[in-house]
């Protein structure tokens, strides 16, 4: 049978503050009865010590008469608790009594009266209250606390005239004192029906706080986190779990739901990059087929136009017909590039070299756009190990984005190579075109996303960024809308060093 934490938590807690509580109730219990007692065995002690004081003087003289009436008339104080009264020699013969049938008998020396004095064979000539006290029941089960006063031979007792004792007679004989505990045991019982229900309520009262702060604290943020576990094992990643507070448990619902959040990002690019391979494959496959009748098309279209040369209007619409088809290739030949890349042909080559080829493909276009382009080329580069003509297609690439962002009213472009740390090397290319907005920073690098609307297809920064991450490099971006663009292009000088980029991820804005 399955047992709740919760359960367990209240079952010890609980059974801990019983312990503890009722340890705490039998201390307070033992400790009042033994107070109760030593005010009643001291109440004793007075009392007989004010009937020694009464009848010291008829011992004296010998007037057993009044000794016998003024002993009578003290036990016979019942309703104060006083059950007898007696007067016995050290031979143990009672001598006076408040229960005249026990006048003359003798008692046991080795009985319950009369063993504290005789125990080591003489009877004792002091004793403490505590030692001359005891406890027995009576005939009617009541509780009686019986206290011996010893009546010691005084001179007053051994130079009189009329009885005189001898004077190495120390113990003339014994007081003994009996005291109903009935009102003792009633306050006791009184006190545990009280220390006993207050000991109940309070550990009802204890389980009580701990069963609440148990399902607060514990019991619904771990239901809240099972559910929520169940709703993530289902497949749900939109589930989260409400923070209840700044204890372990909040803590760990804030963790769970981070984790649930970067589950759903992690699905969400798993999909997409699914989505994606997919897409390259159809591209690929599509790209193929179309590229032979495309040929064809280019082919028949540049020959009419090459016989139709009188004819202005024709030789117009083939050349639509020829730019077009070569449009058509392009984006063909980049699908191709991005469905399939091809594995870098790495050797030594010169980044210097490699931008200054770049920048005599495209000067033409960044002329007629009238964009002043400088260059500020780093002496001393070190070589890297890469393919020449790839590098040379990201850095095209760029410059074509950079032109096209400043558009037809002219700008300036600054083409930057220095040494970077970490061994590597940078590219930076720096234009005054209108940026890049915000939202749309992180998607420039995914295929098919463009900001030129009909005029671009989206792969020119995809297909540089699959270059730069077979290279073990990085590219970045940096931009604000109104003010440029900045994009780095980073590469590593050493062959064997590892990628720069750790992972595949699309680089957020710096």
């Amino acid at each position: 049978m399955r047992t709740r934490i919760g359960t367990r938590l209240i079952l010890g807690a609980g059974l801990a503050t019983a312990l503890v509580i009722g340890g705490m109730a039998v201390a307070v219990l033992r400790t009042h009865g033994a107070q109760l007692m030593a005010e009643r065995t001291r109440s004793a002690d007075q009392l007989s010590e004010t009937i020694k004081s009464s009848t010291h003087f008829d011992m004296m003289e010998n007037r057993r008469e009044n000794l016998h009436r003024q002993i009578r008339a003290v036990g016979g104080l019942q309703e104060q608790g006083i059950r007898k009264v007696r007067v016995f020699n050290k031979e143990g013969r009672v001598m006076f009594s408040s229960a005249g049938e026990e006048i003359g008998t003798s008692l046991d020396i080795k009985g319950e009266a009369c063993y504290v004095c005789h125990a080591e064979g003489r009877p004792l000539e002091r004793l403490e209250i505590q030692a001359r006290a005891r406890t027995f029941r009576a005939p009617d089960g009541t509780r009686v606390l019986g206290l011996i006063n010893p009546i010691p031979n005084e001179p007053s007792c051994y130079t009189a005239a009329c009885h005189a004792h001898s004077p190495k007679q120390s113990l003339l004989g014994v007081l003994d004192v009996n005291v109903s505990l009935a009102e003792v045991d009633e306050e006791i019982a009184r006190s545990r029906a009280v220390i006993a229900g207050s000991a109940v309520l309070a550990i009802l009262a204890g389980s009580f706080i701990l069963w609440w702060l148990n399902r607060r604290l514990v019991v619904r943020p771990v239901k809240a986190l099972v559910a929520g576990t169940k709703r993530v094992g289902e497949g749900d990643l939109a589930t989260t779990i409400p923070v209840s507070g700044r204890h372990e448990l909040g803590q760990l619902a804030g963790a769970f739901n981070a984790m649930t959040q970067r589950l759903a990002e992690t699905q969400r690019q798993l999909t997409q990059a699914d989505k994606l391979a997919s897409v390259g494959r159809l591209a690929a496959g599509v790209a193929h087929e179309i590229n032979n009748p495309l040929t064809g098309v280019l082919s028949y279209a540049s020959l009419l136009r090459k016989r139709l040369t009188d004819d202005a209007s024709a030789c117009e619409d083939l050349d639509v017909i020829v730019r077009e088809t070569v449009r058509c290739r392009g984006i063909i030949r980049d699908l191709l590039d991005f469905a399939r890349p091809a594995a870098p042909a790495r050797k030594t080559m010169d980044l210097n070299e490699v931008v200054r080829r770049a920048v005599s493909v495209v000067m033409v276009q960044l002329s007629l756009n009238h964009v002043d382009l400088s260059l500020d080329l780093a002496e001393d580069l070190p070589t890297v190990h890469a393919d020449a003509n790839q590098i040379q297609q990201v850095v095209v690439n760029l410059l074509l984005n950079a032109a096209d962002a400043i558009g037809g009213g002219g700008g300036r472009i600054r083409a930057i190579t220095q040494s970077a740390t970490a061994g590597s090397i940078e590219f930076l290319l720096e234009d005054s075109g209108r940026g890049i907005p915000a939202e749309d920073l992180p998607r420039i690098f995914e295929p098919f996303f463009t900001t030129k609307g009909n005029q671009g297809t989206g792969l020119g920064l995809a297909v540089s960024w699959g270059i730069v991450e077979a290279h073990g490099g990085t590219l970045e971006v940096q931009s604000e809308q109104g003010q440029g663009t900045r994009f780095t292009l980073r590469l590593p000088t050493s062959p064997d060093a590892p990628g720069l980029s750790p992972s595949p991820s699309i680089p957020s804005p710096s």
